[in-house]
């Protein structure tokens, strides 16, 4: 059979990067800057509720352009659900000026790769344009240096390691000494990759889409065994991809949060378990706040949350909710501690009532 020319097959961009670098904004700006192309957005979510869906789905110039892969990982439990997603794009494909995987967090792009290039039909109808890594440089050095254990893989390395291009995200968070520290460290893991700095992963589109930087012989030289077999020179140790220690735990409550409340239990939280939460994201209903929807955003210790761009809807249930992704994360208490936020009918703060 005849190899498909390149310029024949669908460019496809994979989007990694640790907990909270800002992947999902880097895909709104995307989508927001680049209205004249229709692009299919492939979500990858770590976690029990999906909020970034919420989120991404405002900017698509079509809800079934939205693909979402949810509570697992693609580099691994979902490796099979990325093969059919890919597959059922085939026919349509056509109609997309590419497609856009924006992977979990804690996922290592080398199994991606090998899963979209081992699959002779996949690889005939979609080509990998690049691997775009967001960093945090608040927090991607913690991450880097986070110790696994033997023979499981550090998934921030590996997330930089096979990128083509890294967006050094939130470089107004750092001061310019620990920034360029910073960028040697990574340029010691990957030389090869562009580092691009921004803020808000307000990056040049042209630097990170259409850019045809993807090598596979790259892929090989970094892992002789990603497409399960090397030169037999090497004695290898099989890669364990170990999330054992992270968990995700998601919650939905139906109600009115009092902000001193809540405000009070994150400060606290934040006091005592920062460095053990990597992520946090939510939808909230706050009382005496109208018909505003909050988004919540958080990583680590730095927390923001601010005006959604949709309001809620008249009859629309005011459900929050919220995703904890860490380390030895407490269910019963986070529950309990949010929970204890809503307004209770006897309070003396009473909630707006819906319109």
């Amino acid at each position: 059979m005849a190899e498909v020319p390149d310029s024949e097959k669908t460019p496809f961009t994979i989007v990694t990067g640790f907990l909270g670098a800002g992947k999902t904004t880097l895909i709104n700006y995307i989508l927001t800057e680049q209205r004249e192309k229709r692009i299919c957005v492939i979500e990858n979510e770590y976690g029990e509720i999906n909020i970034d869906e919420k989120l991404v789905g405002e900017n698509m110039a079509s809800k079934e352009d939205l693909i979402q892969m949810d509570n697992g990982c693609a580099c691994c439990s979902i490796r099979g659900d990325l093969v059919r997603t890919l597959g059922s794009l085939v026919e349509k494909r056509k109609q997309f000026d590419c497609v856009l995987l924006e992977t979990t967090g804690l996922a290592d792009p080398a199994p991606i790769i090998a899963t979209i290039k081992s699959n002779q039909w996949i690889d005939d109808n979609f080509l990998i344009d690049a691997v775009v890594c967001l960093a945090d440089a608040k927090h991607v050095k913690a991450h880097l240096d986070e110790l696994k254990p033997d023979g499981a893989v550090n998934e921030a390395v590996q997330q930089v390691a096979f990128a083509d291009r890294v967006i050094l995200n939130k470089v107004d968070l750092v001061p310019p000494e620990e920034l360029k520290a910073i960028k040697n460290t990574l340029t010691s893991i990957n030389r090869f990759a562009v580092v691009l700095s921004c803020e808000r992963s307000k990056v040049d589109l042209s630097q990170i889409i259409g850019i045809s930087a993807f090598k596979v012989d790259r892929c090989v030289d970094l892992d002789p065994a990603l497409f399960g077999e090397d030169d037999g020179t090497k004695a290898k140790k099989p890669r364990v991809h170990d999330l054992s220690m992270v968990s995700s735990c998601g919650i939905a409550v139906e109600g009115y949060l009092d902000v001193p409340k809540f405000n009070m239990f994150m400060a606290e939280l934040l006091q005592t378990r920062a460095a053990d939460l990597y992520r946090t994201k939510g939808v909230l209903s706050f009382a005496g706040q109208g018909d505003t929807k909050f988004v919540f955003q958080g990583v680590h210790e730095q927390i923001n949350f601010g005006p959604a761009q949709t309001k809620w809807q008249p009859g629309e249930a005011r459900v929050s909710k919220i995703v904890f992704i860490g380390r030895k994360l407490d269910r019963k208490f986070l529950r309990d501690s949010i929970e204890n936020c809503l307004v209770k009918p006897d309070d003396s703060a009473a909630a707006d009532a819906p319109n």
